[in-house]
């Protein structure tokens, strides 16, 4: 267990920043879930995503794509049905960004080679 980590600053910072993203995600789904908010589960999920992710696991990164996908997916459903605010924008733009650094080229190379 000495080799445990919560963020792995040798990553790209494509990576270093979604996994920054997740764990912010997982906090709020926290805040969330005290409240009983329904996509409370799918942000912790992406927290521990993230702590497997920033130990080059394979199925994380993979795990964290598709939870991500699908959170975007919800937001973008929440948005167009019921909150036409700058929040839902807010919320909309942060899904669709940590998406992008999950999915950008240095990331998916990255995992490429370096996971296992």
């Amino acid at each position: 267990m000495a080799n445990v980590k919560w963020f792995d600053q040798s990553q790209p910072q494509t990576l270093q920043g979604a996994v920054i993203f997740c764990y912010l995600n997982a906090a709020f789904g926290v805040l969330y879930f005290l409240r009983g908010a329904p996509l409370s589960a799918i942000l912790i999920l992406l927290g521990v995503a993230a702590y497997f992710i920033a130990n080059e696991r394979r199925w994380a990164y993979w795990a964290g794509v598709v939870i991500a996908g699908l959170y975007l997916a919800l937001q973008l459903l929440a948005f167009f049905t019921f909150q036409h605010s700058f929040s839902g924008i807010l919320n909309l733009v942060f899904a669709a960004i940590l998406l992008a650094l999950l999915l950008h080229p240095q990331s998916r190379s990255y995992e490429k080679i370096w996971f296992h």
